[in-house]
């Protein structure tokens, strides 16, 4: 998964600035519907890729949690595989779809014992041009338990949904909550 997420900001009170947010997404390799025979490649890089630009306020209450909104942003869906296109409901014959809509950003980064850390960030964003209801949601969680100064033990939870994102092979043509969770042993040395 490649995401690169940058905010700036401008503070105009102690907790409160105005700023803007840019994040961009995709992944390195093919993603494969297991639901048919074939396998059917349904994902890949740049297949799709979002950009979400969002001007807006940013609050930052303390060191480890932070909430930006946006009620003017901007998002591209960019399709680089005519066959996936609709998969992301861009339009046949055209490689990118525009969406202008709402954006919430919440960051936490917290030690919440001694050794253990917890980063979570969720992304939502409505639509306004096209059923504003449906929010789609980004959301990452990493869980790192620090055993030693080179053992590191990680738990990830990612969850996506997208109005937009159909899934096909089971007949129902809806979109579906895509879960991914991960453990990893992780040993770490300076150089």
């Amino acid at each position: 998964r490649i995401d690169y997420y940058t905010k700036y900001t401008q503070k105009i009170k102690p907790k409160v600035g105005l700023g803007v947010v840019g994040n961009f997404r995709t992944q390195f390799t093919n993603g494969y519907s297991y639901n048919v025979t074939p396998n059917e490649k349904i994902s890949g890089f740049f297949k799709p890729a979002y950009l979400t630009i969002a001007p807006g306020i940013d609050w930052d209450p303390n060191k480890w949690f932070s909430l930006f909104f946006s009620p003017i942003s901007a998002r591209w869906i960019y399709v680089s595989d005519d066959s996936l296109t609709a998969l992301y409901n861009v339009d046949a014959g055209k490689n990118l779809r525009t969406e202008f809509g709402g954006f919430l950003s919440a960051k936490l980064n917290k030690d919440i014992a001694k050794n253990v850390n917890i980063r979570s960030r969720v992304d939502l964003f409505s639509n306004y041009l096209e059923n504003p209801q449906n929010v789609d949601v980004f959301w990452t969680n990493i869980l790192t338990l620090k055993v030693n100064k080179f053992l590191n033990v990680t738990y990830n939870f990612d969850m996506i949904y997208d109005d937009d994102v159909k899934i096909f092979g089971d007949n129902s043509n809806a979109p579906r909550t895509q879960i991914k969770s991960l453990l990893s042993v992780n040993f770490t040395t300076k150089l």
